[in-house]
Parts: structure tokens; sequence; C-alpha cells
């Protein structure tokens, strides 16, 4: 954020505005006009109370980055000054009920972060190959023992449907030696993987 602070105003993008601190803060050091962008309605609630008192410069939009350039266009900014993105899941949605993305409690295993589009973590995993599961794991989580892990997914979903974090959370776990449990739950990064492919996050940055 340093390198971005507005000393003589200008245009700014926040790809990922959540509860609208980053924005907060480029408002507060003179921006005059942001567009803040998220996939996630309940983000934008709290980004809206936010950034109350800069109402007539800044725009929300329910929109994914990866639109940036049609949506600049169609509101005919032509340049901007700059922009941050603060990707992944903010603390506000990991914390949300029901949404799927913590293995903290058990909830339905959703993971979407517009929760009224797309597929969910549990289409994921009852739809995809046993070799593409294990592919996203390492791929995304950088996971070494993604293999063992889908086999653990695909097996358990012969027998029963996988529909929620402490399902998933656990069969992780068990699939896991346990020299390989570190710090972090071992469900971590398997977590994180098909959390990146179910919002396609990465695809933005490309």
């Amino acid at each position: 954020m340093g390198y971005l602070v507005p000393e003589s105003g200008g245009v700014f993008i926040d790809c990922t505005v959540g509860a609208g601190g980053h924005a907060r803060a480029l408002m507060e050091s003179g921006a005059t006009r942001l567009l803040g962008f998220d996939r996630d309605p309940q983000a934008l609630v709290h980004a809206t109370e936010a950034l109350a008192a800069w109402r007539d410069q800044v725009q929300l939009l329910h929109a994914d980055f990866r639109d940036l350039a049609s949506v600049l266009d169609d509101r005919g900014v032509a340049t901007i000054d700059g922009a941050v993105a603060d990707l992944g899941v903010s603390s506000m949605q990991l914390d949300g009920v029901e949404r799927g993305f913590s293995f903290r409690r058990d909830e339905p295993l959703d993971m979407r972060m517009d929760q009224s589009t797309g597929a969910t973590a549990a289409d994921l995993i009852r739809d995809i190959s046993e070799q593409d599961l294990a592919d996203l794991i390492f791929k995304y989580g950088e996971e070494r023992h993604s293999r063992r892990i889908a086999r653990a997914i695909v097996d358990t979903r012969r027998e029963m449907p996988v529909r929620t974090t402490g399902q998933l959370a656990a069969i992780v776990r068990r699939a896991m030696p346990k020299r390989g449990w570190q710090r972090i739950d071992p469900a971590t990064r398997t977590f994180q993987a098909i959390r990146i492919w179910v919002n396609q996050e990465l695809d933005g940055l490309e």
C-alpha cells in the first residue's frame, strides 16, 4: 500500500474490495475516485458501510476483476493511477456461517465467493476424476501428498457423498501420514486448492 499513496488524487481500483479496508486507506490518503470489485455480495454490504463517507467518489461493483477492462470502458475510465488486489479468502469469509471456507466447524461444502452462481466444492468433489483432483491439490495447494488425499476422497465418495467441511477435513487428516503433520492443520492446503479451483482465483492474473 505504501507505493499507492495518492498524494495528488487520482483514480484507483480495488480488485478485491472485501470489507473496504484498503479502499478506505486509499480514500483517506486523497484518492479522488475509486472503483471496488468483489464477487461476494456480503462483502459489498460491509464495504458500503466502511466507505459511506465517500459515497460520491466510490463505486462498488458486484463483479469479477477479470472483467476490469470492460467495466472501465463502460464507465469511460481511460486510465487509472493504481490498483490493489488482496487475493484469497478474508477473515470475514472464514468466519461466515454456511460459507464452507473453514474446516474449524462442520458446514456445507460450498466455498463459492458468490453463492448465487457456479459449482460448489461439493459438486467438484462429486464429479472430478481422481487424477484431476490430485493434480489440482498439488498445483493450487502445493500438497506433496495430493495423490493419497485424492484417492481417499474418491474412495469415500464411492460409499457416501462428501458434502460438508467436516467430512472433507477428516478424510484429508486420515490420508496424511503422521510425519506429514506440521504446525498447520493437514487439511489446510487441500482446502486452499479446492477453494482456488472453485473460484478460479488465479485466472484473473493471467
